[in-house]
C-alpha cells in the first residue's frame, strides 16, 4: 500500500481516488499531515496543532460511513479558529476570549457527516481584524512560500495550511476579504459564498451581518465540492439564507476597470504588470468586455473602516475589550476602539445604511449577469514592514476587496501567474449574490486558459 508523502500537495479528487484504488488510508494520511505539521511548527500555522489522539475519533467514526455516499469520505481539513470544534477551545486569536464549545457550528458539523477529517485548529488576524496575518499573539503566520512576506489574514493559517500540503482544503471567514487575501498571497483558490449562503452559527462575530464561512482549496472543482456539503438554510442561524447550489454558467459579459489601477508596497511595480498580463488573458476568454468606472465600489468600502460599519465590531467585542485590560492584541484593540468615535451614532449609522444602498442599486445596474474582475489584493509586505506600519499596509491590502460584503457580492479568488519568483499574483472574480454560478464558470474558463498555476 502506498504512503503518501507529506510534502505532496493534497486535493479532495486525488485522495477520493488514492482511497478508491486502496492506495493509502486516511489514518497514514493523518500520520503524514502530523510530520509536516511539526516539521513547519515554526510557521505558526496551527493554534491547535494535528494529534493523533484528537483526531482518531472522526478517523473511527469512517467506519459507520459508506465511502460511495460520503462525498468527503476521509478527506483532512482546517478550521480557523474562530468556527467552533466540538470539545476543542475556540480561542479567535486570543487565549483570554477562548471557550470550549460543547457542539460543532453547522458547517464543521455538515462536513464532518460528509466524511470529512478536522485535523486542528489554524492561527488568524485576532478576531478575525486584519488583512495580514501578522495581529496574532499565537505569532506571525509565515508565508507558505517565502518566509520573510506576510501570509495575508485575517485566515493565515488555514490558508498556508492548505498551501503547504498539510490539510486538502480549510476553512476560513470573510468579512473583508480575509477568504481571498490570504488565497491570492498563497497561490490558492478562496471562495466566498453569498452572504447567508453557509450558515454562520458556531462562528465568533467580527461583523455578523457580514460574515462568511469560506474555503481555500487547490482548484475550483475541490471549492464546490465543498460547497456542496455546507450550502443550505439552516433555521436556527439568524443570518442564513436559501440560495442554491450554482450550477456553473459563463457570464454574459466581463467588467474591468477603467481606470488604471495603483498597487503598493515593495512589489507594486510587480504587481502591476502582473495585473495587466492578467488583464491580457482576461480580454481572451472569448467573453464581451466591458470598462468600467469602478469609484463607487471604492467608496463603498470606505464604510467598513472609515464609517460607521466598524463600530459593529465594537458591538460584537467591545465588552470584552473593556473587561479585559492589556489582553488584546495592541493594532487589534485601535482598530476594535475606533467604532467608538463620538460620529458614529445612531444617525451616522442609516447615513451610512442609505448611502450603501444606493451603491447597491449601482451594483445591481451594473453587473446584472456580467462578472466583475479586480486584483486580489493591492500589494504585499515583509512581515517586518507590516510590523512597522499596521494600519496602512492592511488599508492597501484590501483596496480591491472590501466592497464585497458590504455591496452583497459573492467572489472568488484565483492563481494568476507570479508577480515575482514565488510571489504569486491573484484575481478575483465578483458577482451579484444570486450569480455564483457565473464566478464559478468563468474562474474555471480563467485558470484553464492559463494551464493553472504550480508554486512548488
Amino acid at each position: 500500500m502506498k504512503t503518501v508523502e507529506h510534502s505532496e500537495m493534497l486535493t479532495i479528487k486525488s485522495l477520493s481516488e488514492s482511497y478508491l484504488n486502496k492506495e493509502t488510508t486516511p489514518e497514514a494520511v493523518v500520520q503524514a499531515i502530523i510530520i509536516k505539521a511539526m516539521e513547519d511548527k515554526e510557521m505558526n500555522i496551527w493554534i491547535e496543532l494535528p494529534i493523533m489522539e484528537r483526531i482518531q475519533p472522526y478517523l473511527d467514526g469512517l467506519l459507520e460511513l459508506d465511502p460511495a455516499a460520503s462525498p468527503l469520505w476521509g478527506i483532512p481539513f482546517a478550521i480557523k479558529d474562530n468556527i467552533d470544534l466540538a470539545d476543542v477551545p475556540t480561542t479567535a486569536g486570543c487565549e483570554e476570549y477562548a471557550y470550549t464549545p460543547i457542539e460543532h457550528s453547522t458547517v464543521v458539523s455538515r462536513l464532518i457527516a460528509a466524511g470529512a477529517i478536522p485535523i486542528g485548529k489554524t492561527n488568524l488576524d485576532q478576531f478575525a481584524t486584519g488583512l495580514v496575518g501578522t495581529r496574532s499573539p499565537f505569532g506571525e503566520t509565515h508565508n507558505a512560500l517565502r518566509e520573510e512576506l506576510i501570509s495575508g489574514g485575517s485566515s493565515s493559517g488555514s490558508s498556508v495550511a492548505v498551501a503547504r500540503g498539510q490539510v486538502a482544503f480549510a476553512l476560513g471567514t470573510d468579512t473583508a476579504g480575509s477568504g481571498r487575501v490570504p488565497a491570492g498571497l498563497n497561490g490558492l483558490v478562496g471562495y466566498k459564498p453569498s452572504l447567508g449562503a453557509w450558515p454562520t452559527k458556531g462562528v465568533v462575530p467580527a461583523c455578523a451581518s457580514l460574515d462568511c464561512v469560506t474555503v481555500f482549496t487547490h482548484s475550483i472543482e475541490d471549492a464546490l465540492a465543498v460547497d456542496g456539503v455546507v450550502r443550505g438554510y439552516d433555521n436556527t442561524d439568524p443570518w442564513s439564507r436559501n440560495i442554491p447550489i450554482p450550477a456553473p454558467k459563463l457570464p454574459v459579459k466581463i467588467c474591468l476597470p477603467q481606470a488604471p489601477l495603483d498597487f503598493y508596497g515593495p512589489y507594486a511595480d510587480e504587481y502591476r504588470m502582473a495585473w495587466e498580463a492578467a488583464v491580457e488573458k482576461v480580454e481572451k476568454l472569448n467573453l464581451p468586455i466591458e470598462y468600467i468606472n469602478c469609484s463607487f465600489f471604492s467608496e463603498a468600502a470606505a464604510l467598513l473602516y472609515n464609517g460607521p460599519y466598524v463600530a459593529e465590531r465594537w458591538a460584537s467585542l467591545g465588552s470584552f475589550v473593556e473587561a479585559h485590560p492589556n489582553t488584546v492584541f495592541p493594532v487589534t484593540e485601535q482598530v476594535l476602539r475606533s467604532g467608538t468615535k463620538a460620529e458614529y451614532d445612531a444617525a451616522s449609522v442609516f447615513q451610512a445604511m442609505h448611502k450603501l444602498q444606493a451603491f447597491k442599486l449601482n451594483a445591481r445596474k451594473l453587473l446584472g449577469d456580467a462578472v466583475l474582475v479586480m486584483p486580489t489584493s493591492g500589494g504585499t509586505w515583509t512581515r517586518e514592514q507590516v510590523r512597522l506600519d499596521p494600519i496602512s499596509t492592511n488599508s492597501d491590502m484590501g483596496r480591491y476587496t472590501n466592497h464585497c460584503n458590504l455591496l452583497d457580492l459573492c467572489a472568488v479568488a484565483v492563481p494568476a501567474g507570479e508577480a515575482a519568483p514565488k510571489l504569486p499574483f491573484g484575481i478575483t472574480l465578483f458577482a451579484l449574490a444570486e450569480n455564483e454560478a457565473l464566478i464559478c464558470a468563468s474562474a474555471d474558463a480563467f485558470i484553464k486558459h492559463i494551464g493553472g498555476a504550480s508554486y512548488e
